[in-house]
């Protein structure tokens, strides 16, 4: 039996049986990480001793009865971006790369307390910023579809690893629509939570209004298990909510019975690739075939989406990255003349080019002269796109669109055109600008032979309705696994 094959939810029940021990699915996970990492680069750190280490003590615990949930003994991966305290911790940047926190992110601490098992870290874009994990200081991640094409980002590697089946699930982190994308390019599933839902202490920020974490697994099961298990109120995180229902998986129902469903004609429109659009209006059909009710409408906006994050995630960006300067941790120039040289040299050496290119977009935005033409304009867009979507929510239930205009680029198609990269968020970035949750969902693949994803969306603490509809829809494919998975 390839352990590997299973989803989180059924390894977890295997365990509980004690048909399979921690410790050898653990190892089943290792040595899958050993035999393909080589050619998909998914991990930047992987810690096998500790982890070997935890198995046994999760073992214990599932034995005398401590743990019982339904993800105790499972293997994870952690994004790079989520602090890990005593393993190290880069944000796939050079800046980073000695960065060992003395604390663990609350999210991650939720899953240890689970019973989790931390294989190791996922490469990603650096510090978050792109959408194809080529961005990355430790070289880019292959999908594991075809490894000369992106595997998406910024959450690449978490993604990349459970499509090539190296972990059982991941976790990952959405600013403008980096747990979904990467999820629609790697043929998996991935929940971005509503704003406030998950705690970000221990998340490194990029955009502090716009960054979630959230879960990237087989399916849709898998997907609600770990939502419920990592979300939690945090007096630590100052914009975490109190929420009365996290029951997620109560809402895995096979039933779409007169639930309201809008596409907006806005995301069907000009740059959206044909068989990406083919999938989603058979995706719609097959909804209405189980008695959802599913209607085209105006969403209006959606072109102004893109400017205002890209405004407003470059703004917060750039001060939330002032914090790496050389002085108290990360990489410090070897050779400086006085202070204000070393920030500029260590800063200059430390950063990658669009790491670079963001910080200076904000620096300028938030300048006195173009603070008002820019920044607070995007605010008002914002406010505007959110409006919006109330409008459509007082109508729909969901909302149902593609998660990516295309299927995965070739590598290094992206990176030489630095614009047609931002236009690749086109229908990712509202769902966080209005702070709402959204689920990527395999659909099949296209004549290529790579996967297509669909994007749920739902009103903010509606998770229920897109994970009813998302699981609905699963019930109606089979998953397919990738060819680095059976390899």
């Amino acid at each position: 039996m390839n352990l590997l094959s299973l989803t989180a939810v059924e390894l977890g029940k295997k365990i509980k049986a004690h048909e399979v021990t921690v410790e050898e699915a653990t190892r089943a996970a290792l040595d899958a990480i050993r035999a393909k990492e080589k050619e998909i680069n998914s991990f930047v750190t992987v810690d096998e001793e500790s982890a070997m280490i935890r198995a046994k003590e999760v073992q214990k615990m599932i034995d005398d009865g401590t743990l019982t949930g339904p993800l105790a003994g499972v293997p994870v991966a952690i994004k790079d971006n989520m602090c890990t305290k005593g393993m190290l911790t880069t944000c796939s940047s050079k800046i980073l790369y000695n960065f060992i926190p003395t604390y663990t992110a609350e999210a991650v601490i939720n899953l240890e307390k689970a019973g989790a098992v931390i294989l190791g870290k996922t490469n990603m874009d650096e510090f978050a910023m792109g959408s194809t994990t080529e961005t990355s200081a430790y070289g880019e991640t292959k999908n594991p579809w075809n490894t000369a094409h992106v595997p998406g980002g910024s959450s690449g590697g978490s993604c990349a690893a459970v499509a090539a089946e190296e972990c059982y699930y991941a976790l990952g982190s959405d600013t403008g629509g980096s747990i979904r994308q990467p999820s629609s390019f790697c043929g998996v599933t991935g929940i971005k939570p509503t704003y406030g839902t998950v705690s970000r202490y221990g998340l490194i920020a990029y955009g502090s209004s716009l960054d979630q974490i959230g879960p990237i697994a087989k399916d849709v099961t898998d997907c609600a298990t770990i939502l419920e298990t990592i979300t939690s109120y945090d007096k630590k995180d100052s914009t975490s909510i109190k929420r009365e229902e996290t029951d997620f998986t109560s809402a895995l129902v096979d039933d779409v019975k007169g639930m309201k469903i809008g596409i907006p004609r806005d995301y069907l429109g000009e740059g959206l690739d044909p068989e990406v659009k083919e999938a989603i209006l058979a995706a719609a059909k097959t909804l209405e075939e189980k008695g959802a009710i599913v209607e085209e409408f105006d969403l209006s906006l959606v072109e102004y989406a893109i400017p205002a994050y890209y405004v407003i995630a470059a703004a917060e960006a750039s001060s939330n990255l002032a914090r790496f300067d050389g002085v108290k941790y990360g990489y410090r120039t070897k050779e400086y003349e006085g202070l204000h040289n070393m920030y500029k040299k260590s800063r200059s050496e430390g950063f990658g080019p669009e790491v670079k290119r963001r910080i200076m977009l904000g620096s300028f935005v938030l300048s006195s002269g173009y603070y008002d033409a820019y920044y607070l304009k995007a605010l008002r867009t914002k406010a505007l796109i959110k409006q919006a979507f109330d409008k459509a929510f007082a109508t729909y239930d969901v909302i149902l669109g593609p998660a990516a205009p295309t299927t995965a680029p070739k590598l290094g198609e992206s990176l030489s055109d630095p614009l047609k990269m931002y236009l690749g968020d086109v229908y990712t970035v509202s769902v966080n600008l209005a702070g709402l949750p959204g689920i990527s969902v395999p659909y099949g693949v296209d004549s290529k032979g790579l996967p297509i994803g669909l994007q749920l969306i739902g009103d903010c603490f509606k998770e229920k309705n897109i994970i009813r509809a998302a699981y609905s829809f699963e019930q109606t494919r089979t998953y397919q696994h990738s060819p680095a998975a059976e390899a």
